[in-house]
């Protein structure tokens, strides 16, 4: 297995496979979506096993970097809706009954309730059966079934492909991806070690039975992000997002408390990684949405009404207010969220266009993120999604 200190930077390339634990969402393996949008629907299955400290790490940073890849992707002319699953495989602490397999979060929208689930995350020893949390997620998760829409696993690991209890035959590999494809599911390997050993032990065979992307990243190599002059504001400006957000009734409470964790786990990270920098772009975009807990985003929808809402469950400063002046109350945040994101995306516009011109002078880094986003646009241009 791969020891700690080299996987420490593997996973803090994921971003946005982004991305809160104290209550439960109000997410389920079936998300009800009002309307027809484009749909993305990603399951991410990690080897948590005792080598894989630095691909947690990884998946903690680059969780928000990879969903923002859709903030500008468009099917048809209209932005999708993207779903993101979690599991965990490998870990000698879970159930042997079920294959030292958990999932952690079927499909969601909350990012920060990924992000939370990625920091509280510990890896111990195990057997990883590749072959079982691929059928896992293909039957456990509520996929669609419409042909345009994308759906893709990607799983990461380091053990051989190949790994699976005698007493389990049916969880074979090659079977498992065989069913997904069956279902329109890709499955997308990346082998956490060199290319020779993970075509030797069937990572490359597993992606080709189910119309994927064989990788191979660089577990030694620490994720850098290009620094851009636009970096500091920008992560300024989604720190103050945080306080056009209205939390009512008992989720508010906790989701408001999940939010700043994030903030603050995040900030945490190296700043090299450019976590903040890629949570402040997402917080701007449609993809981070918080209708369950927060009065300014369940206004979106015109069913809602904040008269449905009982006086004791809002917050202290709109409890005196009267039902015009809290309708007022919410617009106000309403706008002064719609400038902070107005004023975030102008920058990160600016930054995109300084990040392209520097990486003309680069190499390609051979991570997570980088052999995730490209799959995803590879993958997501023969579902008609078009990425500016």
């Amino acid at each position: 297995m791969i020891t700690h200190s080299r996987m420490v930077s593997l996973f803090t390339t994921l971003a946005l496979i982004a991305s809160s634990l104290a209550v439960e969402a109000k997410d389920s393996t079936a998300l009800e979506r009002p309307t027809k949008k484009p749909l993305v629907q990603i399951a991410v299955l990690l080897d948590t096993s005792n080598s894989m400290d630095g691909l947690i790490e990884q998946a903690k940073s680059q969780l928000w970097k990879v969903c923002n890849e859709f903030i500008k992707a468009k099917q048809n002319g209209a932005a999708p809706e993207v779903q993101v699953a979690l599991y965990e495989y490998g870990k000698s602490s879970l159930l042997a009954s079920e294959g030292y397999i958990r999932q952690i979060q079927p499909f969601t929208q909350d990012l920060d309730k990924l992000s939370e689930e990625l920091f509280a995350l510990r890896t111990n020893g195990g057997d990883e059966y590749c072959g079982w949390v691929i059928q896992r997620a293909v039957q456990e998760l509520s996929w669609d079934s419409s042909s345009d829409v994308y759906k893709a696993i990607f799983i990461a690991g380091n053990e051989p492909f190949t790994q699976a209890p005698f007493t389990q035959s049916k969880v074979d590999y090659a079977r498992s991806c065989k069913a997904a494809i069956t279902k329109g599911i890709i499955v997308n390997t990346i082998h956490c070690g060199d290319d020779a050993t993970g075509r030797n032990t069937k990572w490359k065979d597993g992606a080709e039975l189910a119309d994927g992307k064989y990788m191979v990243i660089d577990q030694n190599r620490a994720v850098v992000s290009i620094t851009a002059p636009q970096d500091a504001e920008i992560a300024q400006l989604g720190v103050e997002l945080n306080k056009t957000y209205v939390a009512y009734g008992m989720e508010g409470r906790y989701g408001l408390a999940r939010q700043a964790k994030q903030e603050s786990n995040v900030a945490a990270l190296a700043p090299s990684s450019g976590a903040s920098v890629q949570r402040a772009v997402a917080k701007a975009s449609a993809n981070y949405q918080n209708a369950n807990w927060d009065l300014v985003d369940a206004a979106k929808d015109k069913s809602f009404s904040v008269k449905s809402v009982k006086a004791e469950e809002l917050p202290a400063e709109m409890q005196k207010l009267n039902e015009a002046e809290r309708g007022a109350y919410i617009e106000k945040k309403s706008k002064e969220r719609t400038d902070l994101q107005t004023k975030i995306n102008q920058l990160n516009a600016e930054r995109e266009k300084y990040v392209a011109a520097q990486m003309k002078s680069q190499s390609g880094t051979n991570t997570l993120d980088s052999a995730i986003i490209g799959a995803i646009r590879e993958q997501g241009q023969k579902r008609s999604f078009k990425f500016e």
